[in-house]
């Protein structure tokens, strides 16, 4: 896998979670509340990870990405971390609810 293995791994947590869009309220059917819930976190995490690249307290296996460098010295494969990742935490916090609530409507209709 080489050089593409950060990237499938992201993909990896994309498909598994995808089918979640499906159960919950929807992730990708509301943009503008997934970016807010997105863009903050992937700002701060993405200036501290450039503060701890520039610093030397953090670096990045070259084995494991595709070459891509962004403005910061970040590797493309870390700015996607910092999107999916948390793409799929609310893909699986919207589904979880969702069941969560049709068991207590269907436990307590019981």
């Amino acid at each position: 896998m080489g050089h593409w293995h950060y990237v499938a791994i992201l993909t990896a947590c994309l498909v598994v979670t995808a089918p979640l869009e499906f159960i919950g309220a929807g992730v990708y059917r509301r943009p503008r509340r997934t970016l807010a819930a997105v863009t903050p976190v992937a700002i701060l995490f993405l200036a501290w990870d450039v503060a701890a690249t520039a610093h030397g307290i953090w670096s990045f296996d070259p084995r494991f990405l595709i070459g891509v460098t962004l403005p910061g010295g970040l590797p493309i494969e870390e700015v996607l971390f910092f999107l999916v990742i948390p793409l799929c935490g609310l893909l699986t916090y919207e589904a979880v609810t969702a069941l969560a609530a049709y068991y207590r409507r269907t436990r307590g209709a019981a």
